[in-house]
Parts: C-alpha cells; sequence; structure tokens
C-alpha cells in the first residue's frame, strides 16, 4: 500500500520562510493556542501570551519559559516591544473580539497579526502530515493516530485539540519529519492547509454563527479535500458520500467496495470487538478498548491513515490496546457519594446521541464500570453559543429526552453577544412538550445548580456532564469528595 508519508524526490519539503524571533499570543490559555505556542516554543522560538483566565495550562506554558501576562492590556504590548522591538508576530484566534485592547493596539502599530490557523499551515508547510477535520470525533481521531504512530515507532510532532492520554498534555514536540494535528473547521480557516493526508470524519451543519447553511459549510469542506494529496472520508455519512470525490473511504457499516471497514460484533458498553476489513478482505479481529460505535468509526479513521502512511497492521494492531479517549470524551471522573460521574465535551446534538448511547448502554448491560452498577441517567448540560442554542433547541430537547433526570445550565456565551428570548430556559421548555413527566431544572445561576443536584440525584446515578464551556470546573466544585477509583480515570480537567 502505498505511504503519502514518505519523502520520495517528488516530495522533498519546502522550508518557509521562518516566522519573526518573538510571537505573542491573544488568548494563549486556548486549547489550540497553547499547543500551537508550546511547539514554537520547542522550535526557538521567542514566546509570550496573554489570558484572562487562569488554568493548569497556562501553569505548563509558563514553566516552559513563554512569559505569562494574565491582563489583556495595550500595556502588554508596549512592554514587549520594549523588549523585543517591532520585528514580532502577534497571533489571534476567532475568539479574540476586534475590540480587544492588545489587537488594538498592535493595529496601531502595524504590526504583523496572523490568525492561528496560518502558523498552523505554517507547521504543516514544513512536514508530511495528517491532519483531520470533521464536525465531529476530530480531537479522538487525532488522539488516535497519534498514539498509533507512537507504539509504531513513528513519534510525531502533535498539535490536537484536547489532552492526549499518552503525553498528559495536547501537544507532543518530535523533531521527525511527520505532523498529526486537527482542522478546525469552526471559521472555514483550513482551507488554508495543504495536508500529505487529509480526513474528514463525518459532516453535518455546526458553528452556526459562521456558515449560513449546510451547503456552505460543504463548499469549505470540498476546497478543504482539493487541498489534499490524499484524502480519507466517512462512506456512512450521507453528506460526505454524495458531495466529496477521489477519496479513500472507510466505514462501519459496509465492506464492499469500501477501503478501510471496521464491522462491530459485540459491544458491552466498555469496549468492542469488531472485524476489520482492507479492501473487502478480512483482515484481522480487534478489540477496541473504548465505548461507543462513533468512537468505532473514528478507530478505523485512524486505522486506514496510519495503513496509507505505511504503517503495517500488525503494528497498527499492537497500539490499539494502548488507545484511551481524550479528556472530556466520556471521561469517568470517579465516585460521589455513590454515584458515578463522567464527562464530555458534547455541545452538539448529535453528540449528546453519541454520549447518552454509551451511558445507556452501560445501564442496560450493568456494566460495573467502578464497585456500583448505575441504574438511573442523569444529565447535566450546559449549552454552549447562543446562536447554537437557538438553531438547535428543538434537537437538543430531543435528544436530552433520552434521560431520566436533566439539569440545563446556564448559556455559555464563548464570546457571543446574547439573544434575547434565548436561554437554558428555551430548551427545558421544548424538552417539557416532547415529556411532560421528565424531571427537570433550569437554574438561573450555578450555585442554584449545585443546590439542586445535591438535592435531586441519588445513589447509583450515572451523572453524565456535557458542554465545551467551564460545566467541568463548575462541578469539580461539587465534587471535591471524590472517591478515588484506581479503576477509573480521577484527574479533573483544566
Amino acid at each position: 500500500m502505498k505511504s503519502y508519508l514518505s519523502l520520495d524526490t517528488e516530495a522533498k519539503l519546502k522550508k518557509t520562510q521562518e516566522l519573526p524571533p518573538h510571537i505573542h499570543f491573544i488568548g494563549i490559555g486556548g486549547i489550540g493556542m497553547s499547543a500551537l505556542a508550546m511547539i514554537l516554543a520547542k522550535n526557538g522560538y521567542s514566546i509570550s501570551g496573554s489570558d484572562q483566565k487562569t488554568s493548569l495550562t497556562l501553569k505548563d506554558l509558563a514553566r516552559n519559559q513563554i512569559h505569562i501576562f494574565q491582563t489583556q492590556e495595550e500595556s502588554n504590548i508596549n512592554e514587549i516591544l520594549k523588549v523585543h522591538g517591532k520585528d514580532i508576530l502577534i497571533v489571534i484566534s476567532s475568539a479574540i473580539r476586534e475590540d480587544n485592547l492588545e489587537l488594538c493596539k498592535a493595529k496601531k502599530y502595524n504590526l504583523k497579526i496572523k490568525h492561528r490557523s496560518e502558523i498552523l499551515a505554517f507547521l504543516i508547510k514544513q512536514k508530511r502530515s495528517v491532519i483531520v477535520s470533521g464536525s465531529h470525533g476530530k480531537t479522538t481521531t487525532s488522539t488516535y493516530i497519534t498514539t498509533l504512530f507512537y507504539y509504531a515507532n513513528r513519534n510525531p510532532t502533535a498539535i490536537v485539540g484536547g489532552i492526549i492520554p499518552l503525553y498528559k498534555r495536547n501537544y507532543n514536540f518530535s523533531d521527525s519529519e511527520l505532523l498529526i494535528a486537527e482542522a478546525d473547521e469552526s471559521d472555514g480557516s483550513l482551507v488554508k492547509f495543504n495536508p500529505s493526508i487529509g480526513i474528514i470524519t463525518n459532516l453535518e451543519l455546526e458553528h452556526v454563527d459562521h456558515y449560513l447553511n449546510l451547503e456552505d459549510l460543504i463548499k469549505t469542506m470540498k476546497q478543504f479535500a482539493q487541498n489534499c494529496e490524499c484524502l480519507i472520508s466517512n462512506f456512512d455519512c450521507k453528506n460526505l458520500k454524495h458531495n466529496i470525490q477521489d477519496s479513500k473511504w472507510f466505514s462501519i457499516e459496509k465492506i464492499s467496495n469500501i477501503d478501510f471497514s471496521l464491522i462491530p460484533k459485540e459491544s458491552n458498553g466498555c469496549e468492542i470487538i469488531a472485524e476489520y476489513y482492507e479492501q473487502e478482505k478480512f483482515i484481522d479481529i480487534i478489540k477496541i478498548p473504548v465505548p461507543g460505535i462513533h468512537n468505532l468509526s473514528n478507530t478505523v479513521a485512524a486505522i486506514a491513515a496510519c495503513r496509507l502512511s505505511g504503517i503495517l497492521f500488525k503494528d497498527i494492531k499492537k497500539g490499539i490496546q494502548n488507545l484511551q479517549l481524550p479528556s472530556r470524551r466520556f471521561e469517568y471522573k470517579g465516585l460521589w457519594k455513590n454515584r458515578l460521574i463522567v464527562e464530555d465535551y458534547a455541545h452538539h446534538p448529535s453528540e449528546i446521541d453519541a454520549a447518552i448511547s454509551i451511558a445507556s448502554t452501560i445501564i442496560k448491560t450493568k456494566h460495573n464500570l467502578s464497585n456500583i452498577s448505575p441504574k438511573r441517567l442523569v444529565t447535566i448540560f450546559q449549552p454552549h453559543r447562543y446562536s447554537r442554542t437557538k438553531k438547535f433547541k428543538n434537537d437538543f430537547a430531543l435528544s436530552l429526552s433520552k434521560s431520566d433526570l436533566v439539569f440545563i445550565t446556564p448559556i455559555y456565551s464563548a464570546g457571543e453577544d446574547e439573544i434575547i428570548g434565548i436561554n437554558n430556559k428555551t430548551i427545558g421548555y421544548e424538552l417539557k412538550k416532547l415529556n411532560p413527566n421528565l424531571e427537570i431544572y433550569t437554574p438561573d445561576n450555578n450555585q442554584n445548580l449545585i443546590k439542586l443536584i445535591k438535592k435531586h440525584t441519588i445513589e447509583k446515578d450515572l451523572i453524565l456532564i456535557m458542554g465545551a464551556g467551564d460545566i467541568n470546573i463548575i462541578c469539580a466544585n461539587l465534587f471535591l469528595e471524590l472517591i478515588k477509583n484506581k479503576s477509573i480515570n480521577n484527574n479533573l480537567a483544566a
């Protein structure tokens, strides 16, 4: 099988022009920004950054000689200019507003300003790369690929939108010519990338603050697909099957005319046993040590990327037994007052469906993840963005209706302006229409949320905490009494 990561005479890497010697990241604590900052620091650049929130990530950056400003003021730019002069670069993400004081000052001084996607594009140009995009599963698939490469003795540089269990951080630095990275489609910036291997995990309307409709998103993803030397796509996703061409296809449903198939045979809410096929030929039976059919799809996407990178299947199989989900992806946190606590990053209806599906399977199969067998599903959901809540309020209600008890927190704005009439009670209202008998709580603040959780949950509940905002930190304040259990991961996410 052809390796798209091999460095033959026609595919010599072109070293691009270097960046300025000092680089300042506005909002450096973000999961994508911090990884880029660390990789550039490891490459010898002088790095600084600012963030208004404290986190373990910022402490890690500071330990690596990255200067952190704890405010975002004009004076930060003045201080940097005093030390480094004007030959500096300012890096921003789409989360940085136009009225940000540092950004305004940088524009006033006519400093070089680049979007974080341009920095990632710079790194991609210098290496052979596997770049993962799609509406869901990017972080998990990127984590799996990085893990499988590591166990095949091909240590890559990695830039991932979550904590990789193997490294206990969201990046890996390597002097090899290989790069694994996640391409965020939320703002359309992934069209700047020209990867050796590109992956599209799936495609459905998301990020409605940027895309007008599904057709708008498909147009962007088509452009990304055209930029890939080799493209790997999910045949089970109708939006990909009907709109993407010239791809290697993977599936967890079909074998005929599929390049890479992984067909499930057994699942118990903790692991999946599946048959692996390559170009319709049966290869082996694989035990995947993570739950969820959607994670089986992520696994076969990762296998496909490895095979097309020239990794032997026998080496891939050795690595599969070491796969772990990244942080906040159905992450077992521990026991709190005989209740099993699980965190998930789900913030789209499809992601909520996937997380609830795993939780329901655990309850139905009575699988003991700890010393209790949970009997009831309690969901705590923090809506993320007003625009997303407005667009998907009915879908959120339908997804959450599969719970036994629901708490919906105030919306995490992610920097968006409030939309009048859209709040957590909007989802609660739609949910009550669907299931009038369902116990639902929509507290006005996080203090009331904590009180309600204490009052209405009971022993042997599986409490599933979902959202892409700070709901994990809010709940951490309640679950400080977590009983440590060696069989599950108890580390609270940063």
